[in-house]
């Protein structure tokens, strides 16, 4: 396969899954915001939402404050953010048009009629009391997509990109939903066990679909060290950390295998997937689970850098 087929396919994936997964950050913000009547008007969860996004940049050369309506509007729509929801959808339609060959009809079909569909909505789908619907009508176009790769593709190459990009994007976006808890959410004063603090554990696992998941699992109340268990370490839970890595060293491994050649992404992989195959959520807590994290997510950035070195240039 030519690498820049390979490069169109691999980032079709990381656009779509990156409209979905965030969709599902601004979900907790909301979720969290809504607490109670006093944090509504309290920007830390919004300020927090920003910087787990990795927009603050971006936001805070346009914005003063972060108002619910502007982080809303800028990791939504604003052309000026290369991650909104908009310009994901924009450019995922863009690859998909330029390797519309490499792509199942299925696969185009859901690429295609949420770019059409998102041109059709108006100032008021993105109001803070309806953006609700749109992050499902996001999640949902992710999901259909999704489905329609697995269900239609051939196993080989341009399937094997399409699963990388997944995964490596959905890692790095669990990462960052987990990491808006501890870094900034969670006040110094407040006691870590409390309601406040039980709610927003909640949000998050309702965020990524994995409340239910929780209770199977553990068959327990609600504990933040089983929670951030559940979405590191977990190979069961789809959208944890292990899970996607699961996927990346497999798909590296069968793409090393047809081409031939490994390089330094397949070491690297390797070295994450063992950390986190081998490692034990007390010991993570024990270093600091925003250090973990924030560890993780620049690791993964040097991840995506060395892909794109040995595959996609």
């Amino acid at each position: 396969m030519l690498s820049r087929t390979a490069d169109n396919l691999y980032w079709l994936a990381r656009y779509i899954e990156r409209a979905e997964d965030v969709a599902r950050l601004l979900d907790v913000g909301l979720r969290m915001a809504s607490l109670s009547l006093e944090s509504i008007a309290d920007s830390s969860e919004w300020h927090s939402t920003v910087v787990a996004a990795g927009c603050q940049q971006s936001f805070y050369a346009k914005h003063k404050e972060p108002t619910a309506q502007a982080v809303i509007d800028h990791m939504t729509r604003d052309p000026d953010n290369p991650s909104s929801i908009l310009s994901c959808l924009e450019k995922a339609r863009r690859n998909a048009r330029t390797d519309r060959t490499g792509i199942t009809t299925d696969m185009w079909e859901a690429v295609n009629s949420a770019w059409i569909e998102s041109h059709a909505l108006r100032d008021g789908d993105f109001a803070l009391e309806n953006v609700r619907k749109f992050l499902e009508w996001v999640k949902d176009r992710s999901l259909r997509f999704g489905g329609a790769a697995a269900g239609t593709m051939l196993r080989n190459d341009a399937y094997w990109f399409i699963r990388l990009g997944t995964a490596l994007e959905r890692s790095d976006n669990t990462a960052r939903i987990l990491d808006v808890k501890y870094h900034v959410l969670l006040p110094g004063h407040e006691f870590v066990g409390g309601t406040r603090d039980y709610y927003q554990w909640t949000s998050i696992l309702r965020s990524v679909s994995a409340q239910r998941a929780y209770h199977w699992v553990y068959r327990d109340r609600l504990k933040p060290w089983l929670v951030a268990d559940l979405l590191i370490l977990r190979p069961e839970m789809p959208r944890s950390l292990v899970a996607c890595f699961n996927d990346i060293t497999r798909h590296l491994d069968l793409l090393a295998e047809a081409y031939g050649a490994r390089g330094e992404c397949h070491r690297i992989a390797g070295q994450i997937h063992s950390r986190l195959r081998y490692g034990k959520i007390e010991e993570i807590f024990q270093r600091g689970l925003h250090e973990a994290l924030t560890e993780f997510i620049d690791q993964n950035i040097v991840l995506s850098g060395e892909i794109t070195k040995q595959y996609l240039s």
